[in-house]
């Protein structure tokens, strides 16, 4: 089901053309492990993979990396996983790690040996880990420790698994009856053993990522080696990385955004330092990278903590900087205007965009003493060296993308889904309107149809956002009819957004057609589950969780007000009037959420549900909030609450 763009995709600029050029070409190869003998060649000896955190810290070179790959490649094959040619689809085996060099190693010594990886993080629900197992077919397993094989051993005699690689170096269990090595051992089989070189090309299958279903058992998206070039070879005409420089590696390595980004840094010869939560912001300073992927969760914290820092300024101070801030906001504003970088659908008038730029260099000696004074400071937080961020998983708050404007840190945007490889759009150094997700990338066609008729809709006009190009899935796995209502007959793939195109051809989403809720943080919420235990609660009648792109979820509820006026009177002294803010009231709903939240099966951290807010109109179908099969029309709601979701958060 793979679709090359036709005519109508997005085609490079100039610009793009010219940055694509100052990175190294890769349009050539047929597979992802290509890369790292093109990259060993040209840069033997810079530092590929450094891992700060370990002891001792960990540094492989380009040589180093390529060698290991080969190394675990062999072994691997020496151990059983050999590729057969009249397989459509080659062997699985299931890569359940964190972020660490030895992930990359196993990634690319999996597909270096001919194999595909069915990937997930070692922290995953082990119930979904062993489904993962199951439906992708996989006959090997390389897990993260020991700790992890002891939670998934018991049902593993039940699976296609026939052989166990643990990335630690601990010993195996001998009361194992499967195969289970550890990663020494590997790389001492391969060693020894000629590597059989594996014969991939853009449609072989290179990973298995599982989403998380809405209704059912996760989906496994089938990327291709094609799918992942795609994204390679295209990243090169929005960032022209330097052989040296380095990123930050925060994120899950298995997850598609990281990945393909990784990938792609790694392929021009950076170095990728791996940090975490509780290091990345020590970790900016002492090691000054230039570049990070990201989620806007990352950058709500360093916006937090330089707002901590401001709030603990003498109160003259917090005044001088407010009225700094205040003035870069109406300077980067009354520039945006004169440089074309506003969402208005109606370009600016000539003397609209003079009068912003008048109103922007009276502004340019204030912001100039608030860059000395202030920004400065803020972006040596971020080492000093830094370039660019992408921020993925989520849109970016105004006031987020308002404030590394002023402070002059470079952070785009872009947008996608696993399904996409996963980038379709994303914002351009020279042309970051905020806001946006960006463009569409080289050979990319976005297109906005009314969600009920599928018909095109014009500039402007806000509807479902399908999209076209190399880096939509194969498909899901073993799962035609879910490929179907994803892809249609033409090659679109409906991403389940709602957004408007600019003139520009800028994407704007407003919002989602389908109810997963993405928080700032990257992680997927479905809402049905958590409101189905909630209203087990006898005091919840109806109920909405919302909380797209914020740090938790919130809820809309309807009370039962019945119940509560018994519970009220029970009270001692009994409540005869109901305060629905008061202390009380409050106290006894959170009490409800959080027992019903927690008591459900798969219970995650993330699910605990944080702001709420008490409604005395139910959701009906006469106020148009129900469906006639009485499902609450969620963006109804959403657009009815607006102010009110808006002020929880």
């Amino acid at each position: 089901m793979n679709h090359s763009a036709p005519g109508a995709a997005s085609q490079m600029s100039d610009i793009e053309l010219a940055n694509l050029s100052r990175t190294i070409d890769y349009s050539g190869i047929r597979s992802i492990p290509e890369i790292w003998a093109i990259v060993k060649q040209r840069f033997p000896q810079t530092v590929a993979l450094h891992d700060p955190h370990t002891t001792p810290e960990i540094k492989l070179t380009y040589t180093d990396l390529y060698q290991q790959i080969q190394q675990f490649a062999s072994g691997l094959q020496a151990l059983g996983i050999n590729p057969n040619p009249t397989d459509t689809i080659p062997p699985r085996v299931a890569l359940f790690a964190d972020n660490s060099p030895r992930w990359l190693i196993a990634d690319q010594g999996i597909m270096t040996a001919g194999a595909a990886n069915a990937v997930r993080g070692a922290t995953a629900d082990p119930e979904e880990l062993l489904y993962i197992i199951q439906d992708s077919g996989s006959t090997a397993l390389v897990v993260e420790n020991l700790a992890l094989l002891k939670k998934l051993q018991a049902r593993l005699p039940d699976l296609p698994i026939e052989l166990i690689v643990l990335l630690s170096d601990e010993e195996p269990e001998t009361s194992l009856t499967l195969t289970t090595v550890k990663f020494s051992q590997v790389m001492a089989t391969g060693a020894n053993r000629p590597f059989k070189p594996a014969n991939h090309n853009h449609q072989t299958l290179a990973t298995l990522l599982y989403t998380s279903g809405t209704t059912g058992k996760p989906k496994g998206v089938m990327l291709t080696h094609g799918n992942l070039l795609h994204q390679l070879t295209t990243f090169g005409t929005i960032l022209q990385p330097e052989p040296g420089e380095s990123a930050l590696s925060i994120l899950p390595s298995w997850h598609a955004y990281e990945r393909t980004v990784e990938y792609f840094l790694l392929s021009q010869g950076c170095t990728q330092i791996y940090t975490n939560i509780r290091y990345f912001k020590q970790d900016f300073k002492t090691c000054k990278p230039q570049y990070m992927v990201s989620v806007p969760r990352i950058w709500e914290s360093i916006y937090e903590a330089v707002q901590k820092q401001f709030r603990e300024q003498p109160p003259k101070k917090q005044k001088l900087v407010n009225f700094l801030l205040s003035a870069s906001q109406q300077y980067i504003e009354a520039r945006r205007i004169f440089q074309g970088l506003t969402l208005n659908l109606k370009p600016a008038s000539d003397s609209e965009k003079l009068i912003a730029r008048i109103k922007s260099i009276l502004l340019s000696p204030v912001h100039a003493i608030a860059e000395k004074l202030v920004y400065q400071k803020v972006r040596e937080a971020t080492g000093g060296r830094f370039k660019w961020a992408i921020s993925g998983g989520g849109s970016l708050a105004a006031h987020l993308d308002n404030f590394f404007e002023i402070a002059n840190i470079g952070l785009l945007v872009g947008y996608g889904l696993t399904e996409t490889s996963p980038v379709l759009t994303v914002r351009r150094p020279w042309h970051n309107l905020k806001g946006s997700a960006g463009q569409p990338i080289a050979h990319t066609e976005i297109k906005i149809v009314d969600p009920e008729t599928k018909q095109q809709l014009p500039t402007g006009q806000r509807g479902l956002v399908l999209g076209r190009g190399p880096q939509i899935m194969q498909g899901y796995y073993l799962n035609p009819q879910a490929t179907a209502k994803a892809i249609d007959s033409e090659g679109w793939f409906d991403t389940g957004d709602l957004g408007w195109l600019t003139l520009g051809n800028d994407l704007i989403l407003t919002g989602r057609a389908k109810d997963t809720i993405v928080l700032s943080n990257g992680e997927n919420i479905e809402p049905q589950p958590i409101e189905d235990a909630c209203v087990r609660s006898p005091y919840i009648d109806q109920i909405m969780v919302v909380g797209q792109d914020q740090k938790s979820i919130g809820a809309l509820i309807v009370p039962n007000s019945e119940a509560v006026q018994k519970w009220a009177e029970t009270q001692n002294p009994p409540i005869h009037e109901i305060d629905w803010n008061s202390k009380k009231i409050q106290d006894l709903f959170r009490q409800e959420l959080n027992r019903e939240v927690q008591n459900r099966p798969g219970y995650r951290a993330d699910d605990r549900i944080g702001p709420f807010r008490l409604i005395q109109e139910p959701f009906s179908m006469e106020n148009g909030m129900l469906t006639q099969t009485l499902k609450i029309k969620r963006p109804v709601v959403t657009e009815h609450y607006r102010d009110m979701i808006d002020g929880m958060f």
